[in-house]
C-alpha cells in the first residue's frame, strides 16, 4: 500500500486530509474570484482528534495567502452555558478595529439591539427580544462582511458553542446566497441535544453536499506520518503498533509520536510494546498522572485553568489556584512545555485579557474532570468572585455561580437572580432561566422564594409556557406576592395559559383572582383582563349577561387610568364585533385616548397590557370606516416594534395588522407584501399560534380579491388553513374567508358548507358584524341559483345587520350582494345606491367591484372605466380583467390585461 503524505507546507495533522485541503483551497479561490459571487458554507464532521482544528488553521493559512480577512471562534465544553460567546470571539477581530462612532454608524438601527449581546453597548432595562437580538447580529456580520471582504469565518467545536450564537449562525447561513463570505464549521456528531441540535441540523441542511465526515487515518497513513517524525528506520511493526494503539486517531497518533521522540525511544519491533502505556499518559488517568508528575503547584495551576475555560490570564488563574505571581509564571512555562497550555494565536479570535489557552480540547476535558468534585465546586465559586472583581459583570460569573454548592445562601440567590436580569437584557432567556431555577435550588428564603418563581415564569413565558405555567401558579400559592406585583403574577398566568391554548382557564385563572380583591384599581384591571381574554375567545359562546356588566363598567369609566381606558377599548371591540352602532363604537375608543393618542403605560412595547388590547382598539377602527385611525396605530406598532429589536411573534402580528388595514383600504399589493412578511416571521415563531392564522387569513383573504385565486390556494395548502380553527378570535372571520376561497376554486358544495359553519359559530357567539364575518353576502351569491328564496333571505338580513351598524362599507357591501340577486332596472337602482355608499366608503376595493358591477349592469362605458381605473390603483387584477372584458363586450377599444393575473 502507499504511503500518503502530505503536501510539504501541511502539519502532520493533516495527513490524508488532500480531499478536504483541496475543498478549503477551491471555496477559498471562488470567494476570491467575484465580490458577487454568493457564499459558501463547509461543515467538518469528525470524533474528537480527528484533525479538524488542523483543517481551520490550514483554512486560516490559505485565506490569508489570498488576502482574506478571517474571523475565528470556537466552542468550550465549560462555555455553553455563557450566551453569545462564540458570535463575540467572531466578531472581535472587526469590534476592536472600530471606534464607538464608527461601530453605531456601521450597525445603523441595529447598534442599540445587537450592541448590548456583542458587549459593546450597556443593555437597557426590562426583556431584550431573542429572535430581534437574532435578527440584529446577522445584519451586524452582514455589514461588516461587506466592510471586509473577502472574509472567511472558521467556527471550531460547533458543538460545544452557546445556543444563542448557534441561533446567530442557523440564520446567517440562510443569507449567504446574497453575501460573499466563507463560512468552515467544525463538529463533532453528536454531543448536542434540544434546540442547539436543531441550530446545527439547520446548518448541516445549509451546507448540503458540502458535509465532509472525516475518518481515521489508515495504517499506511500512520506509518508514513511515524517515519516522517522519527526517521525512515522506523519498522513497519513499529508502525503497526502506533496505528493499533491510537486507532488512526491523528491527535493520538502526533501526540503519542511526540512522546516517543521525546523519549528518545527507538521505533523498533522491540519497542512497540511500550506505546500503550505511552499513550495512555497523553489522555484521561494518564495524562492527568503526567500533570501530577509536574508538581502540586502546577496541578493546581492547570486546574484553575480548566475552571476558568476561556481567557486564561496567569494573574486570574494564580488567584483561583492560590499561587503568587513568580510562582504561577513558573507553572504556566511547565504547561506549555509539557503541550498542556499553549499560548493563543494572535490572529485567531483574540481572547479580551487571556495569555493561555490548552493545547487540546481533549486536554482541558481531562484536566476539569479529573478535578474531584467538592473541590470543583469550591474552585467554581472562587471563580465567580475572581470575574466579577474584574469588572466582567454577573451575567459572565453566572456560569460559576450555577456550579455551586447549594446551602442557602441569600447573598448568591441575590447574585443569580441579578444575572438573570442581565441576560434578559441582552436577549439571553434560557440563561436566565438556568440563573433562577439555580436559585430555587439553594434554595431562597420564603419571602423570595415566590418572586423568584414569578421571575423565572416572566423568563419562560414566550419560549415555555407549559412550564411558566407550573412556575406561576406555584408562585401564586406562596407567601411573599402582593399588590401590583401579585396582580402581574396572574396576568403573567393568564397570558401563559393563552399561549398553550387553554384560554377558557386563562378567564377562569383571572376571574378568581378578581374575586379575592376588594373594589379598586387591582380589581379593576383584573376584571379588564377577564374581559380581554373572553373578548378573544372564539369558543366561548354570546352572554348578555356578560356584555352587560361590561357595559355597566365601561360606563362608569372616565378614562382616568389604563384600567379605565382598559375596559372602554373592551366595550368599544364588544359593539363592534356585535354589529352595534359604529358612532358609539368609536365613541367608546375614542375616550380610551389621551388627546387622540396611546396613554403612557398603554403603548405597544409595554408590558402591562399586551398586544392583544391595542389590536382590539385599532381593529375597531378599522371595521368602523375609521382607517385613518386605525393606519395610525398600526404603523406606530411596526415603528415601535422594529426600534426595540422585536423581530419575534409581535412584529409578525404587527405586519398582520397593517395588513388587514392596507386590505381594507384597498391597497392590496402593499397588503400583500405586509402579510407575506407576517407569515415569514410567523413561521420562525410555530405554527398554529393565533399570530399565524392572522397572518394566513390576511393573505388568502388579499390574494382573493386580487383575483390571484390559485396563489391563495397554493397558500392556504402549504399553510395549513383548514379546519380545526384556533381558539382565539382571528379577523376577518377565517371560516368566511375559507369559504369564499374554496367557492373561488370551483368547490361549491364545500363552500357553502364552510360558510353555513360561519353562520353557526358566529350565531353563537353573537358576531354579527356583517364585515368583520361576511359569510351571509358569500352563501347568498352562492345559493342564487340553487335556493333564491333562502339567497334572498340572507340578503335581506345582511342588509338589515349593515344597516344597524350603519357604515357606508357594510351598507354598500349589502347593496351589492342584493344587485346581484335582482334583474332588470332594479339590479341596476341597488347597484347604484351600492356605488353611492361605497364612494363614501375609505375601501377602495369595494368602490371599485361596486363600479365595475353597476357599469356592467347598466353598460355604461364611463362607470367601466371610472372602475377600472379605481381597480388598477388598487393592485385588484382580477378586477381589471374583469371590467375590461366588460368594455371589450360594449365594443370600447381593448385595453392589454394585467401580466401574471389568473383566469378562472
Amino acid at each position: 500500500m502507499t504511503e500518503v503524505r502530505p503536501a510539504a507546507a501541511a502539519s502532520a495533522s493533516l495527513w490524508e486530509r488532500d480531499a478536504e485541503v483541496a475543498a478549503i483551497a477551491q471555496a477559498v479561490e471562488t470567494l476570491c474570484a467575484d465580490r458577487s459571487s454568493t457564499g459558501h458554507l463547509l461543515v467538518l464532521r469528525g470524533e474528537a482528534g480527528f484533525g479538524k482544528t488542523a483543517l481551520l488553521a490550514e483554512t486560516r493559512r490559505i485565506a490569508e495567502a489570498r488576502g482574506c480577512a478571517v474571523w475565528s471562534a470556537r466552542g468550550g465544553e465549560t462555555l455553553r452555558s455563557v450566551p453569545f460567546n462564540m458570535v463575540r470571539q467572531l466578531l472581535q477581530p472587526a469590534l476592536m478595529s472600530l471606534h464607538p462612532e464608527e461601530a453605531r454608524e456601521y450597525l445603523g438601527d441595529w447598534f442599540g439591539i445587537a450592541g448590548p449581546a456583542l458587549g459593546i453597548v450597556e443593555p437597557g432595562e426590562g426583556h431584550a427580544d431573542p429572535q430581534g437580538v437574532c435578527d440584529g447580529l446577522v445584519a451586524a456580520v452582514t455589514r461588516l462582511a461587506r466592510r471586509d471582504y473577502p472574509l472567511v469565518l472558521l467556527v471550531d467545536d460547533a458543538h460545544w458553542a452557546d445556543q444563542e450564537s448557534l441561533r446567530w449562525l442557523a440564520a446567517f447561513v440562510e443569507r449567504l446566497d446574497e453575501l460573499p463570505v466563507l463560512i468552515v464549521v467544525a463538529r463533532r456528531p453528536g454531543d448536542v441535544k434540544a434546540d442547539a441540535a436543531r441550530h446545527l441540523d439547520a446548518v448541516g441542511e445549509a451546507a448540503g453536499r458540502a458535509v465532509t465526515s472525516l475518518s481515521a487515518l489508515t495504517p499506511a497513513a500512520v506509518a508514513g506520518l511515524t517515519r516522517a517524525t522519527l526517521g525512515d528506520h522506523a519498522e513497519a511493526s513499529f508502525c503497526r503498533e502506533v496505528w493499533a494503539v491510537t486507532d488512526g486517531n491523528p491527535y493520538e497518533t502526533v501526540e503519542l509520536l511526540a512522546k516517543v521522540r521525546d523519549r528518545e525511544l527507538t521505533p523498533s519491533e522491540s519497542s512497540a510494546t511500550e506505546l500503550r502505556a505511552l499513550n495512555r499518559a497523553a489522555r484521561g488517568g494518564g495524562l492527568v498522572d503526567r500533570l501530577e508528575k509536574l508538581g502540586v503547584d502546577a496541578t493546581k495551576f492547570a486546574m484553575a485553568a480548566a475552571i476558568l475555560g476561556a481567557d486564561i490570564s496567569v494573574a486570574q488563574a494564580a488567584r483561583l489556584a492560590g499561587l503568587g505571581r513568580d510562582d504561577a509564571a513558573r507553572c504556566a512555562e511547565l504547561l506549555r512545555s509539557a503541550r498542556i497550555l499553549t499560548e493563543p494565536d494572535p490572529a485567531a479570535a483574540p481572547a479580551e485579557d487571556g495569555d493561555l489557552e490548552f493545547v487540546h480540547p481533549l486536554i482541558a476535558s481531562a484536566v476539569y474532570d479529573s478535578i474531584p468534585g467538592g473541590l470543583r465546586t469550591a474552585m467554581h465559586g472562587i471563580a465567580a468572585q475572581v470575574v466579577a472583581d474584574a469588572g466582567k459583570g454577573l451575567a459572565a460569573a453566572s456560569r460559576h455561580l450555577l456550579q455551586v454548592h447549594a446551602e442557602g445562601d441569600e447573598e448568591l440567590v441575590e447574585q443569580l437572580r441579578e444575572a438573570a436580569r442581565e441576560h434578559l437584557a441582552v436577549g439571553a432567556p434560557d440563561a436566565a432561566r438556568r440563573c433562577l431555577e439555580r436559585a430555587l435550588r439553594e434554595p431562597p428564603v420564603p419571602d423570595v422564594h415566590a418572586r423568584v418563581l414569578h421571575e423565572l415564569g416572566c423568563a419562560t413565558l414566550l419560549t415555555a409556557p407549559a412550564r411558566t405555567i407550573e412556575h406561576l401558579r406555584k408562585a401564586l400559592s406562596l407567601p411573599g406576592l402582593d399588590g401590583d406585583e401579585r396582580v402581574d403574577a396572574v396576568y403573567r398566568l393568564s397570558q401563559a395559559l393563552l399561549h398553550n391554548d387553554q384560554l377558557g382557564e386563562a378567564v377562569r385563572t383571572v376571574e378568581a383572582e378578581a374575586a379575592r380583591h376588594a373594589p379598586g384599581p387591582a380589581r379593576l384591571r383584573l376584571q379588564a383582563v377577564q374581559f380581554m381574554w373572553e373578548g378573544v375567545n372564539a369558543g366561548d359562546p354570546a352572554s348578555a349577561r356578560r356584555s352587560e356588566k361590561l357595559a355597566t363598567l365601561a360606563a362608569a369609566c372616565t378614562g382616568r387610568d389604563n384600567s379605565e381606558r382598559a375596559l372602554l377599548i373592551l366595550r368599544g371591540f364588544d359593539l363592534m364585533t356585535h354589529g352595534e352602532n359604529a358612532e358609539e363604537v368609536v365613541e367608546f375608543c375614542d375616550r380610551a385616548l389621551v388627546n387622540g393618542r396611546l396613554a403612557p403605560g398603554l403603548g405597544w412595547t409595554d408590558q402591562e397590557w399586551g398586544i392583544e388590547l391595542l389590536m382590539m382598539l385599532a381593529s375597531s377602527y378599522a371595521y368602523t370606516d375609521r382607517l385613518d385611525r386605525a393606519d395610525v396605530l398600526f404603523n406606530e406598532a411596526l415603528r415601535a416594534y422594529v426600534s426595540a429589536g422585536w423581530s419575534g411573534g409581535h412584529l409578525a402580528l404587527a405586519h398582520a395588522y397593517l395588513g388587514l388595514g392596507l386590505r381594507r383600504r384597498g391597497r392590496l399589493k402593499e397588503a400583500e407584501e405586509s402579510l407575506t412578511e407576517s407569515l415569514r416571521l410567523a413561521e420562525r415563531v410555530g405554527r398554529g399560534l393565533p399570530l399565524y392564522w392572522s397572518a394566513t387569513c390576511n393573505l388568502v383573504d388579499t390574494l382573493l380579491v386580487r383575483g390571484h385565486v390559485d396563489r391563495a390556494w397554493e397558500v392556504a395548502e402549504q399553510y395549513g388553513f383548514a379546519p380545526p380553527y384556533p381558539s382565539t378570535i382571528v379577523l376577518p372571520d377565517p371560516r368566511s374567508v375559507r369559504g369564499r376561497l374554496l367557492l373561488a376554486v370551483g368547490r361549491v358544495q364545500e363552500g357553502v358548507n364552510e360558510l353555513e359553519e360561519a353562520e353557526k359559530a358566529a350565531a353563537a357567539r353573537g358576531h354579527l358584524n356583517p364585515v368583520m364575518v361576511p359569510w351571509a353576502v358569500d352563501l347568498a351569491r352562492a345559493l342564487a341559483v340553487e335556493d333564491p328564496a333562502r339567497a334572498g333571505r340572507l340578503a335581506a338580513e345582511a342588509r338589515r345587520q349593515a344597516e344597524r351598524f350603519g357604515t357606508d362599507t357594510a351598507i354598500g357591501e349589502a347593496l351589492r350582494c342584493a344587485a346581484a340577486l335582482e334583474t332588470g332596472q332594479r339590479a341596476v337602482r341597488l347597484a347604484q345606491q351600492a356605488v353611492t355608499y361605497l364612494e363614501l366608503s375609505p375601501c377602495q376595493f369595494e368602490h371599485a367591484a361596486a363600479r365595475i358591477e353597476y357599469g356592467i349592469l347598466s353598460r355604461s362605458v364611463a362607470e367601466l372605466g371610472r372602475g377600472l381605473t379605481l381597480a388598477r390603483s388598487c393592485g385588484a387584477d382580477g378586477l381589471v380583467e374583469k371590467a375590461q372584458q366588460a368594455l371589450q363586450g360594449l365594443g370600447a377599444p381593448q385595453v392589454g390585461l394585467v401580466p401574471g393575473q389568473t383566469r378562472r
